[in-house]
């Protein structure tokens, strides 16, 4: 096992002897971003898909007997919850310490279904490179490494942000913002591997707006009846800031009778939450940057990320870095889902064969 401190990148190998005999015909590579909601895998071999972060198992021998299987993963798994010990093995982009045993088996069975949705052939080395938040703790890296490392040959760890960024070869001048649910990582690049300093990490991210949102529907609808996953649907379906294309009209149980109701202003500030915080990160790291390139993040600011889909949210975020930083650029990603998941997979072909192979 092998650590890189400056990066927070770590990379671990499973035995080949303890599998039989060694598989020699190709290697292929996965760059997986393993997030709160959701995990999006990029594979060598074309294949691109993403996966509710969720887990169930049966609960009892009347539930095994319906669903016919012993685990059920992301929609499926949401859909028939009821039936289900039901799991959501990452908080914050990192895996749950109050579910040690349970919570562990269920992180490995999500890391294994993204990597076999990732179409391995029987004969082909796994060569995953695996996206986390930008200032994880070594101890959950290594619980991130130990998770995976049934499913794959050899596994490498990065941070979210810089994921991004090397997908999308800006490997300078550049300041990454990757708005996940758990988590909101901010990065930027100045030609080199990021360090400690270079990345901040914070916890306003999609879950906080749905909290939020929760709390604001709550008080605005009278007798509104709803779960943390309606809400989540409900903003994802509407998310905005600034001005709204028309009203968000929804319909939410009272006493069990659908209701409708206009929540387009409660929508917009629980996604308004977002901004001040991506302005004090990016302000954050540019001011403390070497003053003769601060022109330069300040003119290349990047969202990604889930979190990056609310409508407006670049041109709000640009307005509030106008306004208290004297200017800036805010640009969102083409691919806001995978753009982790891609420049993971481009961060594992990059890697020399013989870099691999030294691990084994």
């Amino acid at each position: 096992m092998m650590a890189d401190e400056g990066t927070g990148v770590k990379e671990a190998t499973q035995s080949q002897e303890a599998q039989g005999p060694r598989k020699d015909h190709g290697v292929l590579y996965v760059g997986m971003d393993l997030g709160t909601s959701r995990t999006a895998i990029s594979a060598s071999n074309g294949v691109r898909e993403s996966v509710f972060s969720v887990v169930g198992y049966p609960k009892d021998v009347v539930s095994r007997k319906l669903l016919q299987r012993d685990v059920l993963f992301g929609k499926e798994a949401m859909d028939k919850r009821l039936s289900l010990d039901f799991y959501r093995p990452l908080e914050k982009g990192v895996l749950k310490d109050d579910e040690k045993d349970k919570g562990a088996d269920a992180a490995k069975d999500l890391i294994g279904e993204a990597i076999r949705i990732s179409q391995p052939r029987s004969d082909e080395l796994i060569y995953a490179v695996i996206g986390v938040p930008a200032q994880a703790s070594m101890k959950n890296k290594e619980a991130i490494v130990e998770a995976a490392r049934e499913h794959v040959d050899s596994v490498m760890l990065c941070s979210e942000p810089f994921a991004v960024a090397y997908g999308l070869e800006m490997l300078e001048d550049v300041l990454v913002v990757d708005i996940g649910a758990g988590t909101m990582d901010m990065c930027r690049m100045h030609g080199t591997m990021p360090e400690e300093a270079d990345q901040i990490t914070s916890e306003i991210a999609g879950d906080a707006v749905d909290a939020r949102l929760s709390d604001l529907v709550g008080e605005a609808c009278a007798g509104v009846q709803f779960t943390p996953q309606m809400i989540k649907e409900l903003k994802e379906r509407h998310a905005y800031v600034g001005n709204s294309a028309g009203p968000c009209l929804v319909q939410l149980p009272v006493n069990g009778k659908p209701t409708e109701f206009d929540i387009t202003a409660q929508v917009k500030e629980a996604c308004e939450i977002l901004v001040p915080e991506i302005t004090q990160g990016v302000i954050s790291l540019i001011s403390s940057f070497d003053p003769e390139f601060q022109e330069r993040l300040r003119g290349r600011v990047l969202i990604a990320g889930g979190g990056s889909l609310v409508k407006g949210l670049d041109l709000a975020v640009e307005e509030s870095l106008n306004k208290n930083l004297g200017g800036g650029k805010v640009i969102r990603i083409e691919e806001p889902i995978y753009g982790g998941a891609n420049g993971a997979l481009k961060i594992a072909q990059d890697m020399p064969g013989e870099y691999w192979e030294r691990l084994k």
